[in-house]
């Protein structure tokens, strides 16, 4: 068992400082559009999802950089729910509209190049297409949260400093901000923001990759518990949803590693899984998986970004949406 600080060296701290670098970009992107009165330009084309949903323009600019990278995305909502733009539940509708932009990265950076050679084009792209369509759902259910949830909503413009937009007094009672005077400002912004936010993140993860490590001792403290191995889990429902036995090994790997889920599914695709029911086990797999996720993943990243309080929140309505049209897209497949 490796030893506690080996674990917070090799564990913790890299992804402590690669999530300071995308979460820093994402600030510093929100700080730089609003210096420069580019937030009005990207607003443009985020008002197509920010106008349905009665969020604020500047959310727009949010949304889209999901498409790039998350992590930066919910840099810039966490910057304008603390600069106090949005509050809790527009933050909350933000997020999930989010999803499916967030999902779309991963068509070109995982299932793309990953998923689809592993399982073969059908089963590739009805498992892509049904995580797409998950992912759609959920920003759809945003959209319209929005519409009912935020109507009426008057949001306070000042609260992203639009002195520094275009023109206002620079430091040197100039007429005009330089350059400079805009970056410096942006950077001096970015940097308050990251300093309450680091310390959390690098709390949060520590203590969760800690408690990973010694998991073995947990899972003893389960069984004594009288609690089920994960296969006396899965077993039942992969029965229940006409799954063949040889499935369960495939889907009880897809719990620790999607990847590896795929890669021990498709040998099975034709003789023993129709395409259709090894996109099923993959899905029953991602559906258990959640908590693993929410444990290794989502609690450090969430926690460490908006707090305990609304981080918590922010995760019970991710893992709720997503669970439901997992659930969802699992009967499609079945009655289709």
């Amino acid at each position: 068992m490796a030893s506690i600080v080996s674990v917070l060296l090799t564990d913790a701290l890299p992804r402590v400082l690669s999530i300071t670098l995308l979460v820093g970009a994402g600030v510093g992107l929100a700080n730089l559009a609003v210096a420069y009165g580019l937030v009005d330009v990207v607003a443009r084309a985020g008002r197509y999802l920010t106008d349905p949903a009665n969020l604020p323009d500047e959310v727009g600019a949010a949304v889209l950089t999901n498409a790039v990278s998350v992590t930066a995305g919910y840099g810039m909502l966490a910057e304008f729910r603390e600069s106090g733009l949005l509050d809790d539940r527009a933050t909350l509708v933000a997020v999930v509209v989010n999803t499916f932009f967030g999902f779309v990265q991963h068509v070109f950076t995982y299932y793309g190049p990953v998923i689809v050679p592993i399982l073969g084009l059908h089963a590739g792209l009805l498992y892509v297409g049904a995580r797409a369509g998950i992912s759609l759902a959920i920003s759809l259910v945003g959209l319209v949260a929005g519409a009912v949830l935020l109507r009426g909503y008057e949001y306070d413009a000042d609260a992203v400093d639009p002195t520094v937009t275009d023109g206002g007094e620079g430091e040197d009672g100039s007429a005009e901000r330089t350059h400079r005077d805009r970056v410096r400002e942006a950077g001096h912004e970015t940097a308050d923001r990251l300093r309450s936010i680091v310390p959390r993140l690098a709390v949060v993860y520590s203590l969760v990759f800690v408690a990973l490590e010694r998991a073995d001792a947990l899972r003893s403290l389960l069984a004594a518990a009288g609690l089920r191995e994960p296969a006396a889990l899965v077993d039942p429902v992969a029965g229940l949803v006409g799954l063949p036995g040889a499935a369960v090994p495939a889907i009880l790997v897809s719990l620790v590693d999607p990847t590896s889920g795929a890669v021990a599914v498709a040998p099975m695709i034709g003789d023993v899984l129709t395409p259709a029911q090894a996109v099923v086990a993959l899905l029953i797999g991602s559906l258990f998986s959640l908590t693993v996720g929410t444990v290794k993943r989502s609690i450090p990243f969430q926690f460490g970004i908006w707090g305990p309080e609304f981080g918590a929140k922010v995760i019970l309505v991710n893992v709720g949406l997503k669970a439901a049209f997992i659930l969802v897209a699992i009967g499609v497949l079945l009655l289709a």
